[in-house]
C-alpha cells in the first residue's frame, strides 16, 4: 500500500495506483477528455492534471502513479487556470454548436466547459472542416474533433480494424481515415463502437428519423416497425426510465403514439431465425460439411462485413440464413401483406436497432414475385428512437405497455437473448436438440456458452445431443473474432458453430445503443435479457405458435424453397473492400 495526500486527505491504495484512480477512491473526480481505462491512457487532454507539492510543472492524474508520502492537490489555482486555458484551446478549434449537435447534453466536452464555468473564448477560431459522404452510415465530423486519439484505440485494441489514423504533424494533426482512404473504401465494419467511445459529437450514426416521419406522415404508405431485443434493454437509460420502467411494451406505445400503423418485436423473426439456421446447422454437420471448418452465425451485419474483408475464402462457412432484421422485412413485405391486403410497395418497413451496421445491411436487395425493393427501409438506432420520443413530445412515465399488432406477436425468451453474446448460440442448441430428439432439453442445459464477464476472449463448450457432441464457441468483439478465426485456420482448434458478435458484450452493447462516457453497460444490459428469458412464457423458438402458424400456412416447412427464397441470401451478392 501506498500512503499520500489528496486534497489534504490522507489515504492509502496499493502501488500501481495512478492518481485518478486513486482520487476517485475518495470522492473526487478529477476531469478528463482523453482517458478510456486499459485502451487509451495517453494524457493527451491535459485537462486531468494536477499538482504534486515539490514538483514546478503539473503532471497528467491519467497515467502517473501514485508515490509515498505524494501530496497532491486536484483543485489549486495552477490546476484551475491550466485547465480552463486547455479547455479554452481545445474549444477554439471546436465547432461550438451544441445546440445541433447530436451528443448535446451527453458531450463529455461541454461538461467540462461548464463545470469550469466558461462563458468566452479569448482565441481566435480555426475549425477544421474535412468532407465527408453524409449518406455512408457512420458520419465524421472533423470540425468537432478534439484529437483524444479515442477512435484510433477502441478499433486497433478492440476491434482490430486500424480504420483511424492520426495525419499531418504539429498544429495540423488531425484524425482521419486511415491509408489515405475515403470511409467508403475502407474495410470498416460499422460496428459504431468508435461513435459510443467518442467524448464528443465528431462520430455519430447517419440520422434516419425524417425519412421516418416522412413515412409516418404519408397516406399512401403503411408503416410497419420492429423493435430489437437489444433496444429495451438500453432504451430507458437515455430517459430517465429504470430496467423495470422501460418495457418493450412501452416502445410499442411510443411508435404508436407517432403514428405508426403496426408495430412488431424483433423477437419473433429471431425465432424465425433459430428455425432457418439450426435446421441449416443439423444439415450441414449430417452431411459432413463441417469436419475441417465451423458453420458461422450470420446474424450480425458487423461481422458480415468483418469476414468479408478479412477472411473471405471463409464467406461459404456463413449460415445463408438472414439476420432477424432483413428475415423480418420480408415477411412484413409477403406474409404481411396478403395478410392485410395491401401491395409491398405500400408498406414502409421500420427497424430499431442497437446497431449501426444495420444502416447498411437494409441495402440489400429483395427480389420476389413481382416486387423488387428492400427488406428493411429504414434503421433507427436505439439513440434516434430516443431523439424522436423527446421531439414527439412523449412524456416517457405516460407510456403504457401495449401489445404488439396480430400475426407477428409472439416471442421467445430464446429470442429475447440474440442481444447478449452467446444468446443466438443459446437458443440455437435449445431447438436443435429437440429437432434432433423429439423432447425439450432444460431451458438452461446450455447456459454454459454465456460470458461470464464483460471482455471475454471467447467461451467455447462441447454440448452432446443424442449421440452427436456439437463443439461450439462464442467470439464477441473483432479483435477476439481475429485470433479466435487464426487458430482454427492455423488448427490450434475445432468447432462445429461458432456465434460471432462484432461489439464487445453482443448488441447490448451495439454501436447504436445510449452513450455513457467511460462506462461498459453490455454485461448488465445482458443480465436484463436473461431474466426476461427465465420468466418468458415460451423459452423455445420451436414453440413460438405464430412461428409455427407462419410455417403452416405460408413457408410449409424450415429450408423448403419459399423461405430459401425469402429468409436466406447469398452473401456473395455484393462487395466489401479487401483489406489492403
Amino acid at each position: 500500500m501506498v500512503n499520500l495526500t489528496i486534497d489534504n486527505k490522507v489515504i492509502s491504495v496499493p502501488e500501481g495506483t495512478t492518481i485518478m484512480e486513486a482520487a476517485k477512491t475518495i470522492g473526487i473526480p478529477i476531469p478528463k477528455l482523453c482517458y478510456l481505462k486499459d485502451i487509451n491512457e495517453i494524457g493527451a487532454c491535459r485537462v486531468c492534471v494536477v499538482e504534486i507539492e515539490g514538483k514546478d510543472k503539473l503532471v497528467t492524474s491519467c497515467n502517473n502513479c501514485v508515490e509515498e508520502g505524494m501530496v497532491v492537490r486536484t483543485n489549486s489555482p495552477k490546476v484551475r487556470m491550466s485547465r480552463k486555458r486547455t479547455v479554452q484551446l481545445i474549444l477554439s478549434q471546436h465547432n461550438c454548436e451544441c445546440a445541433v449537435c447530436a451528443r448535446s447534453r451527453n458531450c463529455t466536452l461541454q461538461t467540462v466547459a461548464n463545470d469550469l464555468n466558461m462563458i468566452d473564448l479569448p482565441f481566435e477560431k480555426e475549425i477544421e472542416r474535412i468532407p465527408w459522404n453524409k449518406k455512408f452510415p457512420l458520419i465524421r465530423d472533423s470540425a468537432k474533433c478534439i484529437k483524444c486519439m479515442r477512435c484510433i484505440q477502441i478499433c486497433d485494441k478492440v476491434q482490430g480494424l486500424h480504420i483511424w489514423d492520426v495525419e499531418s504533424t504539429g498544429s495540423r494533426t488531425t484524425v482521419h481515415v486511415s491509408k489515405q482512404r475515403k470511409i467508403e473504401d475502407a474495410d470498416c465494419a460499422l460496428c459504431g463502437q468508435c461513435i459510443t467511445h467518442c467524448p464528443v459529437g465528431a462520430l455519430r450514426e447517419r440520422d434516419d428519423t425524417d425519412k421516418v416521419w416522412a413515412a409516418i406522415d404519408n397516406p399512401k404508405k403503411i408503416t410497419v416497425a420492429q423493435v430489437a431485443p437489444a433496444v429495451r434493454a438500453a432504451w430507458g437509460e437515455a430517459l430517465g426510465l429504470s430496467r423495470e420502467e422501460a418495457t418493450i411494451g412501452k416502445i410499442m406505445d411510443s411508435l404508436k403514439r407517432m403514428g405508426v400503423d403496426y408495430v412488431f418485436d424483433t423477437t419473433f423473426s429471431a425465432d424465425l431465425t433459430i428455425m432457418e439456421e439450426g435446421n441449416e446447422f443439423l444439415t450441414r454437420l449430417s452431411e459432413g460439411q463441417l469436419k475441417d471448418r465451423p458453420m458461422f452465425t450470420s446474424c450480425c451485419p458487423g461481422w458480415i462485413r468483418f469476414i468479408k474483408s478479412q477472411y473471405p475464402h471463409l464467406v461459404p462457412q456463413l449460415s445463408s440464413a438472414k439476420s432477424p432484421q432483413q428475415m423480418f422485412g420480408a415477411v412484413m413485405k409477403t406474409y404481411f401483406a396478403k395478410s392485410i391486403n395491401v401491395n409491398p410497395e405500400d408498406i414502409y418497413t421500420i427497424s430499431v436497432m442497437p446497431c449501426v451496421a444495420k444502416k447498411g445491411e437494409c441495402n440489400m436487395e429483395l427480389f420476389y414475385e413481382e416486387y423488387a425493393g428492400h427488406d428493411v427501409d429504414t434503421v433507427l438506432s436505439t439513440r434516434e428512437l430516443t431523439r424522436m420520443i423527446r421531439s414527439a413530445h412523449i412524456d416517457p412515465t405516460t407510456l403504457e405497455d401495449i401489445q404488439c399488432d396480430e400475426l407477428m406477436k409472439e416471442g421467445s425468451g430464446a429470442g429475447v437473448i440474440f442481444g447478449a453474446t452467446g444468446g443466438v448460440m443459446e437458443a440455437a442448441l435449445r431447438s436443435a436438440y429437440y429437432l434432433v430428439t423429439g423432447t425439450n432439453p432444460d431451458a438452461d442445459a446450455f447456459s454454459v456458452v454465456r460470458a461470464k464477464k464483460f471482455g471475454e476472449e471467447h467461451v467455447e463448450a462441447e454440448v452432446t445431443i443424442k449421440d452427436a457432441t456439437v463443439r461450439a464457441a462464442v467470439v464477441s468483439g473483432l479483435a477476439n473474432t481475429r485470433k479466435l478465426i487464426d487458430a482454427i485456420e492455423r488448427g490450434d482448434v475445432h468447432y462445429d458453430f461458432v456465434e460471432v458478435m462484432a461489439c464487445p458484450g453482443g448488441c447490448v452493447g451495439g454501436g447504436g445503443q445510449p452513450i455513457h462516457d467511460g462506462e461498459e453497460l453490455a454485461f448488465e444490459r445482458g443480465k436484463n435479457l436473461y431474466f426476461l428469458d427465465k420468466n418468458a412464457d415460451i423459452r423455445f423458438s420451436h414453440e413460438n405458435p405464430d412461428i409455427l402458424k407462419l410455417y403452416a400456412d405460408y413457408f410449409e416447412k424450415p429450408l423448403s424453397h419459399k423461405s430459401h427464397t425469402l429468409l436466406h441470401t447469398d452473401h456473395n451478392a455484393w462487395d466489401m473492400p479487401k483489406q489492403n
